[in-house]
């Protein structure tokens, strides 16, 4: 349990230091808790041997909920735009694809690849979507579209919690939304399909 707490506090701090030298990048001033990632990781694909594309994993709280509801390690791509936090996330989940990249060139970060991914069963994004304008959250959602497998998932959550639609998702039909009240600041899941 103490080993437990210090590693959150060590996750916490660095995340404070991350979003302190840029908040617009990092979007909250705290990791988000175990009950969003456990809301948001309830959305994997039913098939296990497909992958999942996680954007902005942070201190990978969400990343460890996903392995913890059975995503196999090595099925699970993150893309991290921090290098401080990807190199922390590859000491927690060496078996994952880590990838320190910008979420908005995913198409291409994922076909250029060893092995390129065309497809991915669900897009679990912690991404600060209203720190981006209507016209780059359009461009994110038009590239999880396209890497979006026929039933899969797009997993977004907001601060916005009164509305049912982050920005980008307008093009996307409304699945499931689920306010998370135990969250700094309480959060809105939302699940998006084609």
């Amino acid at each position: 349990m103490a080993k437990r707490l210090l590693a959150t506090l060590s996750d916490t701090t660095l995340f404070l230091q991350e979003w302190l030298g840029n908040p617009k990048r990092t979007g909250s001033v705290v990791p988000s808790s175990r009950h969003l990632a456990n809301a948001m990781a309830r959305w994997l694909p039913s098939n296990p041997d497909s992958y999942v594309l996680e954007l902005g994993p942070g201190t990978g709280i969400v990343t460890e909920a996903l392995i913890k509801k059975g995503l196999r390690e090595d099925r699970l791509i993150a893309i991290e735009k921090n290098p401080k936090l990807a190199s922390l996330l590859h000491e927690k989940f060496p078996r994952a694809n880590i990838i320190v990249g910008d979420a908005w060139h995913l198409d291409d970060l994922l076909l250029d690849r060893p092995q390129p991914i065309e497809s991915v069963g669900a897009v679990i994004s912690s991404l600060p979507l209203l720190n981006f304008s209507e016209e780059q959250a359009e461009s994110l959602a038009q590239k999880i579209r396209a890497a979006l497998e026929p039933q899969g998932n797009w997993v977004q959550f907001t601060y916005r919690i009164h509305k049912l639609r982050p920005r980008g998702a307008a093009s996307f039909k409304l699945h499931a939304s689920k306010v998370v009240w135990f969250n700094l600041p309480p959060a809105r899941v939302s699940v998006f399909r084609k």
